[in-house]
């Protein structure tokens, strides 16, 4: 894999309940509304769970998810093809937690703070 081994962790406050982030980060239908990258694959689930895979593009990278764990409050997705490593949520009452870590071109970090800031704004108008 070509890049350089990045890693960014960001923790934001949120006018939303842990419901009401859970339903915007695991559910692909609401997932779509907020995420940069764009629209998601055709046959996503209702829910995200363990063992789904699905890809995505970004312009012309494409990267790989498999949806390691899926929770009430966590996500985890490993990233594979244009990110080579891993992607962790954490939520509650008020905040989201993100965990990100991988090889990559793409700007990782920068990437982050733009979806946090897009979710923040989803659920600020809901």
């Amino acid at each position: 894999m070509l890049g350089n081994f990045q890693k960014s962790q960001l923790r934001i406050e949120l006018e939303a309940s842990a419901t009401a982030i859970g339903d915007s980060l695991l559910r692909p239908t609401q997932l779509e509304k907020w995420l940069l990258s764009g629209s998601l694959p055709p046959g996503m689930p209702e829910q995200l769970h363990p063992g789904f895979q699905f890809t995505t593009r970004f312009g012309p990278i494409t990267i790989h998810h498999q949806v390691d764990v899926a929770r009430p409050n966590c996500l985890r997705l490993i990233l594979s093809q244009g990110i080579d490593g891993f992607h962790e949520w954490y939520w509650g009452e008020g905040w989201v937690q993100s965990r990100l870590e991988g090889i990559s071109l793409l700007p990782l970090a920068l990437g982050q703070s733009l979806n946090l800031l897009s979710l923040r704004q989803f659920l600020a108008q809901k």
